[in-house]
C-alpha cells in the first residue's frame, strides 16, 4: 500500500487490486460456501465467522498446529497467484484458511501465530477495512488499509511481526482466502 509519494503506508504491507476477475470471484465464493465451514472457536469463545483450513490448521482450543486436508485442486491456482504476489514459491504457501464473514462479523485485534511467516489474503464480496496498531508509550500508533473485493494483500516484516491487525465489522457477507507460509523454526 502506497501513499501519494509512493512510500509504503506500513512497512511490510503490500496491497493490489484485481488479482482475480468477477467470474473467478463468484466461483470462489460458491466453492467456499460448499466447503465444510465451521464456526471459529477461540478458547471457549465462538466467533461470528465460519472457517475451514487446508494444509495446516491452528487449533486454538489445544493451542497447537495440526495437519489439515491438503489444499484442493480448485484452490491451488489462487495459492500460486498469492505466492507470486508475495515473491514466494507456491509450495511455501502451506496453509490456506477460508473464511465466510456473516453480517456483523469482523476480527478482533491479533497477530497471526508465530508458526506462520508470510500472510497473503485475497478478499471476496464486500469491501472491508483492515486496521493496524502497535503500542507506542501510553497509546497506539495506528494505520488502516482498504480491502476491496478481488484485491490481495501481503503482510511480512514489520507489518506481520510488530503490528496487530483486525477487520472492521461488515454490514454484508464477505469471504476471504488467507494463505500462509510456515516459519522456518516450526
Amino acid at each position: 500500500m502506497l501513499d501519494l509519494f509512493d512510500a509504503p503506508v506500513l512497512p511490510g504491507l503490500a496491497l493490489r487490486g484485481d488479482i482475480i476477475d468477477a467470474a473467478e470471484e463468484r466461483a470462489l465464493i460458491a466453492h467456499i460456501d460448499a466447503c465444510d465451514l465451521t464456526p471459529f472457536r477461540f478458547q471457549g469463545w465462538t466467533g461470528k465467522r465460519l472457517t475451514t483450513s487446508f494444509g495446516w490448521n491452528y487449533d486454538f482450543e489445544l493451542g497447537q498446529p495440526k495437519e489439515a486436508p491438503p489444499i484442493p485442486d480448485w484452490l491451488a491456482p489462487f495459492r500460486d497467484r498469492a505466492a507470486a504476489f508475495a515473491g514466494l514459491e507456491p509450495g511455501e504457501m502451506s496453509q490456506a484458511l477460508l473464511i465466510r464473514y456473516g453480517a456483523g462479523a469482523g476480527i478482533g485485534w491479533h497477530r497471526d501465530r508465530p508458526i506462520y511467516a508470510d500472510v497473503v489474503g485475497i478478499s471476496l464480496g464486500e469491501p472491508a477495512t483492515m486496521r493496524f496498531r502497535r503500542r507506542r508509550g501510553e497509546g497506539f500508533e495506528r494505520a488502516s488499509a482498504p480491502l476491496e473485493p478481488r484485491s490481495i494483500y501481503h503482510m511480512s516484516g514489520a507489518a506481520r511481526h510488530e503490528w496487530e491487525h483486525s477487520i472492521v465489522e461488515m454490514q454484508r457477507s464477505r469471504w476471504s482466502m488467507t494463505f500462509r507460509s510456515l516459519a522456518k523454526r516450526f
